[in-house]
């Protein structure tokens, strides 16, 4: 066991003094007066020792007792100068000391509340990773993000979330940011760094929804250039198809047939090419919704019934269980619009023997076919302006359907499940 500094003080003062008391006792004793005196005199020194001691172990005792208040974070404890010159020096250092502490803690506290009152309330969501890059914490606009709750993720790593875009945010390394877009429709710029917590690295992800934005942008940039276009083509297919009918009454008679034949298909093509920019055109004056109240259901019915022929054409089964009434504030014809096109794409993606099935409750309606499945890369593509898997197709229908239930405040996703099946669902 090691002795302390202050054990071997007392272990020296008395060894020394039992030599002191035995060398006066062997060389004084018979001189009674000089034997007497000394043993006065190793009297006051004991006692002068012990004083001693007492005031060395004195600035130890502060210490201890300022070390015990600082481990339990308690900064409130001052001392009072004692009139001891190197006591109160160390006195001294200690208040002030302990003043700078208090201060500094109480700046961080501070500094941490307002961190944690800004990240709150902050439009962006935050997520902060512990060590092991597992969730910790998350703000209120995550949550909404992702429709769960704190303890729903805290925890987990970010692959283990089953979310898209977090699995997809794993792939990020501190420092990097980028543009990800999840199922064809929400596009997000993504941001991943660190802070030093501890001494050891951890990282934060910032998720900035760019949807809205990224959708007026865009609606802006092709709306001039079909406009444009349309103005362009419009005038020139006017023109020429006038002249087209006035040359046709001019060659009424047989032998110009051919001729006039030929100036018919021209005709035709004109109107054609007419309509073809119209269905553009009509994406970009697309008026905002009418709101009225409306029965989604009967809606449904409707259209499905509507779709009958064309289904039984490809020979597809239309599934559509008993759909319930549901009143909503909506746009008959706009929705109407929006129904049809997603019912005809999802039966040109089936074979014969396949299956469409409609599903209507109150919190969404589910158009799902075993058709063809969505590839990944068709996934995020589907919604961009004018884009489509068809070989003939406008990509117009998609563009559209988005304007509107965009226009509504509906919320909708479409992608194909693990089970194969193709879902657009709409969320009200």
């Amino acid at each position: 066991m090691r002795l302390s500094t202050g054990q071997k003080y007392i272990i020296y003062i008395v060894a020394l003094h039992l030599v002191l008391i035995w060398l006066v006792y062997k060389l004084l004793f018979q001189d009674k007066i000089l034997f007497i005196a000394s043993e006065v005199f190793l009297l006051f020194s004991i006692a002068g020792a012990v004083r001693l001691y007492q005031n060395f172990m004195q600035p130890n005792e502060f210490v201890k007792s300022g070390i015990e208040a600082i481990k339990d974070k308690d900064f409130t404890i001052k001392f009072v100068p004692t009139g001891k010159g190197e006591v109160d020096t160390l006195i001294e250092v200690y208040n002030l000391m302990i003043d700078q502490l208090r201060e500094e803690r109480t700046k961080l506290n501070e500094q941490h509340f307002f961190l944690e009152k800004l990240i709150a309330a902050s439009p962006i969501s935050i997520i902060i990773l512990d060590y092991d890059d597992r969730i910790s914490s998350l703000n209120q606009k995550a949550r909404d993000l992702f429709h769960v709750d704190s303890e729903t993720l805290i925890g987990r790593s970010l692959t283990e979330t089953g979310f898209a875009l977090l699995i997809e945010i794993s792939n990020l390394l501190d420092g990097e940011s980028g543009i990800i877009k999840t199922d064809g429709i929400q596009t997000f710029k993504i941001q991943r760094s660190h802070f030093m917590d501890k001494g050891f690295r951890r990282s934060f992800l910032m998720i900035e929804e760019l949807t809205a934005e990224m959708h007026e942008s865009e609606k802006k940039a092709y709306g001039k250039v079909i406009r444009m276009m349309a103005h362009e083509v419009n005038n020139t297919l006017g023109a020429t198809d006038s002249i087209l009918q006035t040359t046709r009454s001019y060659l009424l008679r047989e032998e110009f047939s051919d001729l006039n034949d030929a100036l018919r298909i021209a005709s035709e093509r004109n109107m054609r090419l007419t309509l073809f920019m119209r269905n553009f055109a009509d994406v970009v004056r697309l008026p905002l919704p009418n709101l009225a109240k409306n029965d989604l259901g009967v809606l449904v019915r409707d259209v499905a019934m509507f779709m009958q022929s064309f289904v039984k054409e490809r020979e597809i089964v239309l599934e559509m269980p008993a759909i319930a009434s549901l009143q909503l504030n909506i746009d008959s014809g706009q929705m109407e619009q929006v129904l049809v096109n997603v019912i005809k794409n999802a039966v040109e993606s089936c074979e014969p023997g396949n299956r469409v099935e409609i599903t209507l409750n109150d919190r969404q309606l589910a158009i799902r076919n075993n058709g063809k499945p969505i590839s990944q890369e068709e996934a995020l593509l589907l919604f961009n302006p004018f884009y489509s898997s068809k070989p003939n197709g406008q990509g117009i229908g998609l563009t559209l359907s988005r304007e509107i239930l965009h226009n509504h405040g509906f919320h909708f996703s479409l992608k194909t499940n693990e089970d194969g099946w193709t879902e657009f669902i709409i969320v009200f």
